[in-house]
């Protein structure tokens, strides 16, 4: 009879005499959460932003010089003109190239 009721009361006993706190939830808070992937976010753009740099950079150096200066010339234009359709000026238009 003894060993009948010694297995329950040794589980139950076990149960008691873990600390409660081990079933808490472990976790970080959400605005912690928030917080990190906000910077994880900024991390990331300022890696893409970094890569475009280097691989635009690298782009330039396998062109020729006179590719170069085109390219420097038109991207100074598109940069004053803005986004939208372009056109060339007067003279540009009637005597140009």
């Amino acid at each position: 009879m003894i060993k009948k009721y010694l297995l329950p009361l040794l589980l139950l006993f076990i149960l008691l005499a873990t600390p409660t706190h081990a079933f808490s939830q472990e976790g970080i808070s959400r605005k912690k959460q928030e917080k990190t992937l906000a910077k994880d976010a900024k991390k990331e753009k300022k890696a893409k932003a970094k890569q475009e740099k280097h691989d635009r950079k690298r782009h330039l150096s396998l062109q020729d010089k006179a590719a170069r200066k085109r390219i420097k010339r038109n991207t100074k234009r598109a940069d004053r003109g803005g986004s939208g359709k372009h056109r060339d000026g007067f003279f540009r238009r009637t005597f140009g190239r």
